[in-house]
């Protein structure tokens, strides 16, 4: 009798052990992946069709349709973003970033903005003549991009007058002036009314997507030093536009090109 106990333990034990080791096995399996599918669900649609839903959303709509739509500013003729060396649209929104960005980098850091540089690309549209909203902030300037300063040394500052005149585009420019000669040299360079010096070192508004060296701005990314404002250029616009009432076309001459 204890002969057949002790075998019946052991076998009810082997077979505990044969089963925790298969069930071992199979958890620890790897499973390979052999086909994905998908298929496209439109939901606009549906969701115009719920009446429940419709009548959630609409107050929203309506409340941000308001703020939009809100008339901010006028403009007294349509500003637009042609030109050869520089724009009406990127002078007033070069001139809206020094303005609102500088009292802030002076109270913050105790210096001021020298000049600003920001690209012709990133203007998206045009100010018709007539009610500016900050719809129109938004359509200029539909990306997130934020206010940035760069304390830049003269070398990198004559890199960046040169990339200007190699990209033979307008890009938006205030604080500075300067000539492009024959040889594509450029001469005559003034910052702030004052003689360029090499030897100084310049704070230069942005955007953060140049600081970062795009659209090949690769001066910017040799910077001393780098300022971020946290200061969107689509609020800057925004409030720009709250503060000056009435836009105008500002044909004031930034970049002179010798015949």
């Amino acid at each position: 009798m204890v002969k057949l106990k002790n075998n019946n333990v052991v076998q009810f034990v082997f077979v505990v052990f044969l089963t925790f080791l298969l069930f071992s096995r199979c958890g620890t399996s790897k499973l390979d992946i052999t086909k994905i599918e998908g298929k496209q669900i439109p939901i606009g649609s549906e969701i115009e069709s719920n009446q429940k839903v419709v009548s959630f959303i609409q107050p929203y709509k309506q409340h941000i349709d308001q703020e939009l739509n809100a008339v901010l500013a006028i403009a007294t003729e349509t500003i637009d973003k042609s030109g050869v060396w520089q724009s009406p649209m990127g002078n007033l929104f070069s001139k809206a970033v020094f303005e609102k960005g500088n009292p802030i980098f002076e109270k913050r850091e105790n210096k001021t903005i020298d000049f600003v540089l920001l690209n012709h690309g990133g203007i998206r549209t045009i100010i018709p003549k007539g009610n500016v909203t900050a719809r129109s902030a938004f359509e200029i300037m539909p990306f997130e991009n934020s206010l940035v300063v760069v304390a830049l040394a003269g070398e990198q500052v004559e890199e960046l007058l040169q990339y200007f005149v190699n990209e033979k585009k307008p890009h938006p420019l205030f604080g500075i002036s300067f000539t492009i000669e024959k040889n594509n040299t450029v001469s005559n360079i003034l910052v702030q009314g004052k003689p360029f010096s090499k030897e100084t070192t310049y704070y230069v508004g942005t955007n953060d997507y140049l600081a970062n060296g795009g659209d090949n701005m690769t001066f910017f990314k040799k910077g001393i030093q780098r300022y971020n404002l946290d200061y969107k250029l689509r609020n800057i616009l925004i409030d720009y536009f709250k503060e000056v009432k009435t836009l105008s076309v500002d044909s004031s001459e930034r970049v002179k090109a010798e015949p």
